[in-house]
């Protein structure tokens, strides 16, 4: 199953899914946004065509979801690596040891950590910790 590419969605850049009903997540996307700016869309699950981008509830619930040039393909921590691989130079080498085990063992452990209890995370809400179709 091949999936649409960024020029195939319309849009020039990768594009990172994420939770847009927990506030920490949205919160984080803000701070990236500000702060890290990467040449990267940001959209809230919950305004896209989940299966019209090879997607699933089940998926974007877990964790962000990377979509990049070619049908590339990342969540979690390696869909962060993505980001910051779109951002400046100081980013991307932070992205860059990111990848290497194993500092990737432990972002991908941090993530891990972090979305399993974003809901208790600042700014996160009981809505969090629900499965995307219970939030309905």
């Amino acid at each position: 199953m091949t999936f649409p590419t960024a020029a195939q969605r319309g849009q020039a850049r990768p594009l990172l899914v994420y939770d847009g009903d927990c506030a920490f997540c949205t919160r984080c996307v803000e701070a990236i946004r500000a702060r890290i700016r990467p040449a990267v869309d940001f959209r809230p699950w919950q305004e896209l065509d989940l299966p019209g981008l090879g997607l699933t509830e089940q998926q974007v619930g877990r964790a962000v979801q990377w979509i990049g040039a070619e049908s590339s393909r990342a969540s979690g921590a390696a869909a962060f690596v993505r980001v910051l691989s779109r951002a400046g130079r100081q980013w991307q080498l932070l992205g860059t040891v990111m990848r290497v085990p194993p500092v990737s063992w432990l972002a991908a452990a941090g993530y891990r950590l972090i979305a399993d209890n974003r809901h208790r995370m600042p700014g996160g809400t009981s809505a969090c910790a629900l499965p995307p179709a219970e939030r309905r």
